[in-house]
């Protein structure tokens, strides 16, 4: 699908150039470091879709990106942040940002969860939001989770097994479920107002 681009909307060539040139790097480095099931979670496929999004300048993709990932990225840096600050995980999830086993070069590697929110936010202003973000991103998260679910369960892709760790508490069955109604209706639901909202005040 083609979509309408003008001069004011278009995105820099170098901020295309330096994602896709990071990305040729990054993405060898965590399969060598963490293998293929890393690539499902959201915030690493997001990676290429990203890069997608900005070479096409497509709103639907970077919308769909920004759905997905707004909130929880903003959370992990916020972990991440504070953890540096204060020695203290507020959320949980960066604790590998500070253990000596994983290399140095993939802790920097990283830090690119700091740069998606930022980036994700720039673009969608710059390009405008695309409604059908968020059944996009409700799509996904039904057709990837189950995956996660079965596929490598033990190391728990986007906790599709359980926060932080597999649960006990529930039938897996019915966490999963939970998880694929919840999740939308929690995360993306009001994310999707908010960039509606944010946006379309930009335009008046």
């Amino acid at each position: 699908m083609s979509e309408a681009r003008t001069a004011n909307s278009s995105i820099p060539l170098w901020m295309k150039v330096a994602w896709t040139a990071w990305l040729v790097v990054w993405a060898p480095v965590y399969w060598r470091q963490y293998g293929a099931q890393n690539f499902l979670y959201f915030c690493d496929l997001g990676n290429f879709l990203i890069a997608v999004g900005l070479w096409r300048e497509s709103r639907l993709i970077l919308s769909w990106q920004a759905v997905g990932l707004l909130i929880f990225q903003t959370l992990y840096a916020l972990d991440l942040i504070g953890a540096v600050l204060f020695g203290h995980h507020i959320v949980g999830g960066t604790e590998y940002m500070f253990d000596p086993k994983v290399p140095l070069f993939v802790r920097l590697l990283g830090l690119y969860h700091l740069v998606v929110p930022p980036l994700l936010l720039w673009s969608v202003r710059r390009l405008g939001y695309d409604e059908r973000a968020w059944k996009l991103q409700t799509l996904t998260a039904w057709v990837l989770v189950p995956i996660n679910f079965f596929w490598r369960r033990e190391y728990n892709v986007n906790w599709a097994r359980g926060l932080g760790h597999e649960q006990h508490l529930v039938p897996h069955w019915m966490y999963l479920a939970a998880y694929l109604i919840l999740v939308p209706l929690v995360v993306y639901w009001p994310t999707h107002l908010a960039l509606k909202r944010c946006t379309a005040k930009t335009r008046i």
